[in-house]
């Protein structure tokens, strides 16, 4: 046999121990139990006579029959004793059980009275009662205990306790003990399972997908409302219907939700199966509640037989689901399961077919201690278990999941500043060689082409020294306008500018042409890239050269301005007004315009009758998408 199932066995064989070993406990005091037992029919409100025809309620090894077919209505029991020490301690009269209540009357005096129904009242005792005998009424011999047992629910079977009598110091661990398991536990119980079920559900409700969460919260639940049966023992009439269809529909909700909670755990959906056992859960209360109070001992007899094979059902899935896993986990289901169905049968024939269970065990019978509220309980603590276990293991996926995702993020942090670095220095690479290569663009395009020319006309004789020099002074200027524009270094765009204003005043001053310059750049704002920038000299340079070339002006005003829209360009004069020439070498007008757009801007020329001015204006942020232009 695989190892799951030797563990599945050995915890069953556990169970059973423990709970044999526990109930057999409940057995009475051997002396004080109390014999020959006689039992009367009759509705008189005081203990028949002795004379009267008293039937035997015992058999013939002693043992008090549990139950008396023939009585239906009210009965009297009836015993007789002795107390030889009655004086020197208190004594009492100890009933495991009188569900429908009674009286109790000693030497023809009555001594207590237990709750029985009423106009107004349905009672149903599940307690065990331990009655004080007073010491008055006690003789040392010859005393006469009787009790009117009242009538029970018509069609069920008539339950009669086996009565102890004696000193209460005996009496009483056997009434504590009976007390704690038929009347504090399912206390404890409904308190357990409400809060349980509470907290559960709430898992649920924040994790619909958890459905086995939800299964179990609400089993959990319908198991509370069905313990309540051994605490809730009086109630009133009109409501007593009401409650025994919560009861009867708790009772087969509990069973149906263990059997989707093993189909769902051992992986099996079949909604349809499911829908029907909630159907058959339902049967029972609204048999009852069609039919009445009257058809209630039919309801639980057979009825409740038919939860019987849906337990054994619950069993069969949660073996095959052992024998798919076999892992101590998938064992806990069948061992709890295996249980509860025990228990349950076992209740089963307390109550209905009492032959069965006295003929093998008598005293046992006699005792009608209900196991299935205990063995639920077992099958709960299990589902429950399953459910920790379960959550457990998720956490402990989710701690290494952390685990190793750290691992990985701190892994992929490493990856991501390698690549950064790597990246940072292609992006240096690529822009030194963007530099190189628009340096390189310039001298061919300006100063290359302008040198080649001036060659070829210094070879045919065309041009004179001092045109010569002109050309000389020209590429110069160009060749330092670039290298200072496309050359990186810190504070590229203010030094760049401070440079061509020095040339250029210089030169302006040379041809007695005062300027002006304003550069309106906040610190805050970025400068433009230095291809942009190079294409801006090239215009300002473009419209100086024309200004002292052509305009005989005496007076000219640079501005550069950083503008909400973008940035503006601005070179006024106040020479005569005449239309620029567009020069040879690629040089003039057109040239200007070309650049104003590579720029993404426009440029707009005006003549006037104190000069002409030249106005360049780019939109915030084409400068740098016409650099980008330019160099690809």
């Amino acid at each position: 046999m695989p190892g799951a199932a030797r563990r599945c066995g050995s915890a069953v064989l556990l169970a059973l121990l423990v709970i044999v070993a526990t109930f057999a406990q409940a057995r009475s005091p051997e002396e004080a139990v109390l014999a020959p037992l006689q039992v009367l029919a009759s509705e008189a409100l005081s203990p028949p006579p002795g004379t009267a025809t008293w039937e035997a309620a015992v058999r013939p090894d002693g043992t008090a029959l549990p139950w008396l077919r023939s009585y239906p209505g009210t009965v009297w029991l009836q015993t007789h004793f002795d107390a030889p020490d009655a004086a020197a301690a208190t004594w009492a009269v100890y009933l495991p059980y009188l569900y429908d209540g009674g009286d109790l009357w000693l030497n023809g005096t009555p001594i207590g009275r237990i709750a029985q129904d009423s106009p107004t009242v349905q009672v149903r005792w599940e307690r065990p009662h331990l009655v004080v005998l007073p010491a008055g009424l006690l003789r040392p011999q010859g005393n006469r205990l009787a009790i009117r047992a009242a009538a029970g629910t018509p069609g069920t079977l008539r339950h009669l306790p086996l009565l102890s009598v004696g000193p209460q110091v005996q009496l009483q661990a056997g009434y504590d003990w009976r007390m704690f398991w038929v009347r504090t536990m399912p206390q404890v119980t409904v308190v357990v399972c409400l809060l349980v079920a509470g907290f559960v559900l709430f898992i649920w409700w924040r994790r619909p997908s958890e459905t086995l969460y939800g299964v179990f919260g609400v089993t959990a639940a319908l198991w509370g409302i069905r313990t309540l049966t051994f605490v809730i023992e009086q109630m009133p009439v009109d409501h007593w219907q009401l409650w025994r269809m919560a009861y009867l529909g708790a009772t087969g909700g509990f069973v149906v939700g263990m059997a989707i909670f093993a189909l769902r755990h051992a992986g099996v959906v079949r909604p349809r199966l499911e829908r029907a056992l909630v159907v058959y859960a339902l049967l029972g209360p609204a048999w009852l509640g069609i039919q009445g109070r009257a058809a209630e001992p039919l309801v639980n007899r057979y009825w409740s037989a038919g939860l019987i094979p849906i337990g054994l059902a619950i069993l069969g899935i949660a073996l095959w689901h052992l024998r798919r896993q076999r892992t101590l986990a998938a064992a806990i289901m069948p061992t709890a399961t295996i249980v509860a169905v025990l228990a349950g049968v076992h209740d089963y024939l307390i109550a209905w077919d009492g032959d069965t269970v006295s003929r093998l065990w008598p005293h046992w019978a006699a005792q009608r201690i209900f196991l299935l509220h205990h063995g639920a309980n077992l099958l709960l603590l299990a589902m429950g278990g399953l459910l920790t276990a379960r959550f457990i293991a998720a956490l402990t996926g989710l701690e290494e999941l952390n685990h190793t995702l750290e691992a990985r993020v701190s892994e992929r942090e490493r990856h991501v500043a390698a690549n950064f670095e790597r990246m940072a220095t292609l992006q240096k690479q690529h822009a030194a060689a963007q530099e190189r290569q628009l340096i390189m663009r310039e001298i061919h395009d300006g100063l290359g082409s302008r040198l080649f020319t001036s060659l070829s006309r210094v070879e045919r004789g065309d041009i004179g020294s001092a045109q010569v020099a002109d050309t000389l002074r020209d590429c110069i200027g160009d060749m330092r306008l670039a290298l200072d524009a496309l050359t990186p270094g810190e504070d590229d765009f203010r030094v760049v500018l401070g440079n061509f204003l020095f040339r250029w005043q210089a030169q302006l001053e040379d041809a007695h042409v005062r300027s002006s310059w304003t550069i309106d750049w906040p610190e805050s704002v970025p400068p433009p890239p230095p291809p942009s920038v190079l294409q801006l000299l090239r215009i300002t340079q473009e419209a100086l050269t024309n200004v002292l070339k052509h305009a005989q002006a005496t007076h000219v005003r640079v501005a550069l301005r950083h503008a909400g829209a973008g940035l503006e360009l601005e070179v006024e004069d106040d020479g005569r007004a005449s239309t620029l020439p567009v020069r040879s070498g690629g040089r003039g007008l057109a040239n200007m315009h070309t650049r104003a757009r590579q720029l993404g801007g426009v440029l707009a020329v005006e003549h006037g009758h104190r000069g002409t001015r030249v106005l360049l204006r780019v939109p915030a942020g084409a400068e740098r998408i016409g650099a980008a232009h330019a160099i690809a």
